[in-house]
């Protein structure tokens, strides 16, 4: 029978008597299956803790990484790379540089090609989730419409003018209230013992 080698009672393994992960075995595995010693190999497997977590293949050590050298821009300068494509423009103005159509016709496509890889075109005119293309807009209904053109005016009025009567917190005054409650039931009672 084969003499079974464990982690508490080898040296060259951890001190721990908690046997972790496999590398705490070192080469041991791979000499149980070349030996074809199917026991000591199931031991040792069984002797690994339930944690999947703490197996070697999930543990990854910690390395420190400053903040100011993992950020795009700090490899975009380090790799000499262009600055990055904007999603959209910011003016009109910059709808010029999409004008393309002379060095079209003249067929020189590296041109366009190596000019957007110096200075990138932004991906998109407009960078605006809620923007509906007015294709789909002019196939909805006219409810939807409607409903689509109110939301727009609402949003405008609401930048324009940022203290609405909605939008501005209702005042009331409780103990003015309640005094007022008071001097007319005072007033009703009054009237009553006069006309009684």
């Amino acid at each position: 029978m084969p003499k079974v080698e464990t982690a508490t009672h080898n040296s060259s393994l951890n001190k721990s008597a908690l046997l972790v992960h496999e590398l705490q075995l070192g080469d041991r595995l791979s000499q149980c299956v070349h030996s074809k010693r199917r026991a000591d190999f199931s031991l040792m497997l069984a002797m690994l803790t339930d944690d999947v977590r703490e197996h070697s293949q999930f543990f990854i050590p910690k390395t420190s990484i400053k903040e100011e050298n993992s950020s795009n821009d700090f490899f975009r300068k380090t790799f000499h790379l262009p600055p990055k494509a904007p999603l959209a423009i910011k003016d009109l103005s910059e709808i010029n540089n999409f004008s393309q159509a002379n060095i079209v016709e003249q067929r020189n496509f590296s041109d366009i090609q190596l000019k957007n890889t110096l200075m990138p075109l932004p991906l998109s005119f407009r960078d605006n989730k809620a923007h509906i293309p007015t294709s789909v807009l002019t196939d909805s209904s006219n409810h939807c419409q409607q409903r689509y053109r109110a939301n727009l005016t609402k949003k405008s009025d609401e930048e324009n003018s940022k203290q609405t009567l909605l939008n501005r917190p209702a005042f009331f005054n409780a103990k003015a209230w309640l005094d007022n409650i008071q001097t007319t039931l005072v007033n009703a009672t009054n009237v009553q013992l006069h006309t009684a």
